[in-house]
């Protein structure tokens, strides 16, 4: 077959130049398009993975000490970015570099956990440490003190309550004072620390009661409290007055908020954000995949 015969004054360069044209056009078309698709896919993305704690109900905040191949102040600036209030569990030399972040310290530590106030060898030591920690965080005019029972090395639970009582007697009025509150943490003796006295929520409570003080409290560590009793949400409905600070982790594993644990954290937070709860809602899990992209999906997952 011929070629149809080119028309009159136009010659084959032209042609060859008019569809060259056309290609070009066509090709940047499909790069504008393509383009413009990345760009919208990458926004997509870059919006999925933003978060915002501030847009919900709790004061959410992250436990350093589980992200240990990152500086304070690398977790300080996520840790902002994505809306939380501060970082859990820090001594007085951290305080600066929350406060460049504009971030506050949760909860402030104290005495050793199994050396505790159940003990009464342990006293001298805890109170020392306890009126120190009430300082440094009144001095900043922040809010928690974290206690321990201790483990109770053969001592009977009436006993070792007695002896808790007796101690903490000694330091509330402290507390009252600089307006900090001290925070017991529940913490399971099952798995994690074997012989650890405050391990439920019952001995917990009627601790916080005979106490007597709003400036004593109990942490509910839902990781902890989900091995030694679980019916998380019922407990901390009919609780919640003695519960002044919570901790989140995966169970079994303590790792991510994902599913491969038993924990369903979105209700959770709801129930407790429904108790017109004010404290700090604190992430403490173990991250096994990327830890920022872990903490991000545990933020969003209680943000009510």
């Amino acid at each position: 077959m011929t070629n149809p015969p080119l028309p009159k004054n136009q010659n084959k360069s032209s042609v060859i130049s008019r569809r060259g044209l056309m290609t070009a056009a066509a090709a940047a078309t499909g790069a504008v398009a393509t383009g413009a698709v990345a760009n919208a896919q990458e926004a997509k993305q870059a919006a999925a993975g933003a978060v915002d704690a501030k847009q919900g109900r709790l004061n959410q905040s992250v436990c350093k000490w589980c992200f240990p191949k990152m500086s304070l102040e690398d977790l300080a600036k996520e840790a902002a970015a994505m809306g939380m209030v501060g970082i859990d569990l820090l001594d007085p030399p951290d305080f600066p570099t929350l406060k460049k972040h504009g971030l506050v310290c949760t909860m402030v530590q104290s005495h050793p956990l199994s050396d505790g106030l159940c003990d009464t060898q342990f006293h001298d030591m805890c109170i020392e440490k306890i009126n120190a920690a009430v300082e440094a965080t009144s001095a900043e005019g922040w809010k928690n003190v974290i206690v321990f029972s201790g483990n109770a090395r053969g001592i009977d639970r009436e006993k070792g309550m007695k002896n808790c009582v007796d101690a903490l007697r000694k330091v509330v009025p402290v507390a009252e004072k600089a307006g900090v509150t001290l925070q017991m943490e529940l913490l399971n003796s099952k798995v994690n620390h074997a012989d650890y006295m405050c391990d439920n929520s019952q001995w917990g409570v009627e601790l916080v009661k005979r106490v007597g003080s709003d400036h004593f409290k109990l942490l509910y560590d839902i990781y902890h409290m989900q091995i030694m009793e679980g019916d998380i949400i019922r407990t901390i409905q009919q609780n919640h007055q003695y519960y002044g600070h919570y901790h989140t982790a995966g169970n079994p594993g303590r790792h991510e908020l994902d599913d491969t644990q038993e924990l369903l954290y979105p209700p959770i937070a709801k129930a407790i954000a429904d108790t017109g709860y004010q404290g700090y809602f604190a992430h403490e899990f173990l991250p096994v995949r990327d830890p920022i992209a872990g903490l991000r999906d545990a933020v969003a997952q209680c943000i009510v």
